[in-house]
């Protein structure tokens, strides 16, 4: 690969300004500034500062022990339960929809005619956006929906799909795989397609059976896929089923309040500033935590290439 050659040596500068003022203002600066307003309380116009340390952190994560009315001892602490939601929510996200998307992927990597036009619609849900995917599940299993007909016409029966405590997260979770299936079948689709026949066959010849030839050869060869999809649906359940949370329980429905729409009803509704930054804080450092285990634990069961 021949090295490019600038004659002048602050061209190089002055072509990456565009990218590099855009990256300050709307990515450094509103990431640092994030930062530095966790350590401040703000007034609801959002101009007067006061410093309060850790305060914001220490009214998030401290539970404190309070006694009802009824003389029992109770655990206040509804932003760790909120974070417990939360992980519940990303493991049943990102389990059920990687396994979901490998499964389809196996089937869609058959060769049967037409086969490409199948890829193709399974593709596309991915491009809606997720508030997209909460009006269409919306529609679908609203009280007069198309799920809700048909389910009370087989079991006479309409379950309040949108106002549940049980149902109401498990249709969003459903929502949310559904829309990042066709990302997660592109990158498997692509891995099984790499792999040679030759290594199935020699299994089969010695005695594997399909499950075998599944679980020691095609699923080992397919771990950097899956490491990469681990920590993009992590993020993605993290933070951008918001639109789909909004659309499917949004406000006054417990039962789905997870930490990134906890975030956005603090500043937006609550005007709490500085709680809201804190929250922002402690979201990305779980999150950055979460993958950096990821990687560290799987580093050594990941295998590239034959």
């Amino acid at each position: 690969m021949q090295q490019a050659i600038f004659r002048n040596r602050w061209l190089p500068f002055l072509l990456l300004l565009p990218t590099l003022i855009i990256l300050v203002l709307f990515l450094y600066y509103p990431m640092v500034d994030t930062f530095r307003l966790s350590f401040f309380k703000a007034a609801p116009n959002g101009l007067d500062l006061t410093y309060i340390g850790l305060d914001n952190f220490k009214h998030l994560l401290d539970p404190q022990i309070v006694t009802t009315e009824s003389g029992s001892l109770q655990i206040n602490g509804e932003y760790i339960f909120i974070l417990g939601r939360s992980l519940l929510f990303a493991v049943l996200i990102v389990v059920g929809g990687l396994g979901l998307s490998l499964a389809v992927a196996m089937l869609a990597n058959q060769k049967l005619h037409g086969i490409r036009i199948y890829r193709t619609l399974l593709i596309w849900p991915y491009a809606i956006s997720p508030a997209i995917v909460g009006v269409v599940f919306l529609f679908m299993f609203n009280p007069a929906g198309a799920i809700t007909f048909v389910w009370n016409a087989l079991f006479h029966v309409r379950p309040n799909w949108l106002g549940d405590p049980v149902l109401t997260p498990m249709l969003i979770i459903m929502a949310s795989i559904w829309k990042n299936l066709g990302y997660n079948v592109i990158f498997y689709l692509a891995g099984l397609q790499n792999i040679g026949g030759d290594l199935i066959e020699a299994a089969a010849i010695d005695g594997a059976n399909s499950w075998e030839c599944f679980w020691k050869i095609v699923f080992p060869l397919l771990s950097p896929f899956t490491l990469f999809l681990l920590v993009t649906n992590l993020t993605y359940s993290f933070f951008d089923i918001f639109g789909t949370v909004d659309v499917l329980g949004g406000p006054g429905n417990n039962s789905t309040n997870i930490l990134i729409y906890n975030l956005y009803t603090d500043l937006q509704t609550n005007h709490s500033t500085g709680l809201a930054a804190a929250q922002s804080v402690l979201l990305f450092t779980l999150v950055a935590v979460i993958t950096i285990v990821q990687f560290r634990s799987n580093e050594q069961r990941v295998y590239y290439g034959a």
